[in-house]
């Protein structure tokens, strides 16, 4: 962990998970931004007035495991490449410092929001969740897939930071340190200098955290981290569309690397 970054985090008024409650956002616009690791300080120090920082159990980093599920062709990884605009995702998720997990389905409509349902499942249902009536009744219900064709795809697992707005109009989810292990190929991958940052609204709104990126010259960049996970440990899948965003986050890699060498100046 970047000891700078936590630095930071000290500076930072607390909310907890009761009050971010009003800040849920499960339906929302989200706007991405990828960065490197080294630039995350900076970022963060620009915050600390104007935004909390969730704490949970006296911690300001969290620790996320995700699994997503699929078909076994990827139908859900391939309608994301195809650029459909109506799309969905399953996963389960434990958030790994409360010990708690979830059943989650994201629909994407062609407006560009983000509608989120999940239901709470035992940890221990994890990568097995089908296997259990509930859960296999909320995604039968909800998943425009058939959940018999459904199978464990991409796991990952990440560091969190969430911060919110002194308004509590908008949430920050700062994910680092990602790592992806394949179930069906069992091939592994991390990206340990890229950092997501997402922002949550309810509507295309001003945001300070837009302003501040614009002029750090930093602009929105779509990524999915099933889709990057699927295409870092799938050799098998089609990546045409994401070429792109491959190439730059290998440059985020190398100007990681600039901007160390230049601290050692």
């Amino acid at each position: 962990m970047n000891d700078s970054v936590e630095q930071v985090l000290t500076h930072f008024a607390p909310i907890t998970l009761e009050e971010m409650s009003a800040v849920k956002l499960m339906n929302r616009i989200d706007s991405k931004y990828l960065v490197s690791q080294d630039r995350l300080p900076e970022i963060l120090a620009y915050l600390t007035d104007g935004y909390f920082v969730q704490e949970n159990v006296g911690r300001r980093i969290a620790h996320y495991n995700t699994l997503y599920y699929d078909t076994p062709d990827a139908q859900m990884y391939i309608a994301h490449h195809n650029q459909k605009l109506t799309r969905q995702k399953l996963r389960a998720r434990i958030y790994c410092d409360t010990d708690t997990a979830f059943c989650e389905i994201k629909n994407k409509t062609n407006k560009k929001r983000t509608k989120k349902k999940r239901i709470g499942i035992e940890v221990s249902q994890f990568g097995r969740m089908l296997e259990f009536d509930e859960p296999r009744r909320f995604v039968v219900e909800r998943l425009n897939y058939d959940v018999n064709t459904l199978v464990p795809q991409v796991e990952n697992e990440f560091d969190r930071i969430t911060l919110v707005n002194r308004g509590k109009s908008e949430r920050l989810t700062i994910d680092m340190n990602i790592r992806f292990r394949n179930r069906h190929t069992e091939k592994n991958a991390e990206v340990p200098h890229l950092v997501i940052i997402e922002l949550k609204q309810d509507g295309n709104i001003p945001s300070f955290f837009k302003r501040l990126l614009r002029d750090l010259r930093i602009r929105p960049y779509r990524i999915s981290k099933y889709c990057l996970g699927t295409i870092l440990t799938n050799p098998d899948v089609k990546y045409n569309r994401f070429k792109k965003k491959l190439r730059y986050i290998e440059f985020l890699k190398s100007d990681q690397s600039s901007i160390k060498n230049m601290n050692e100046c």
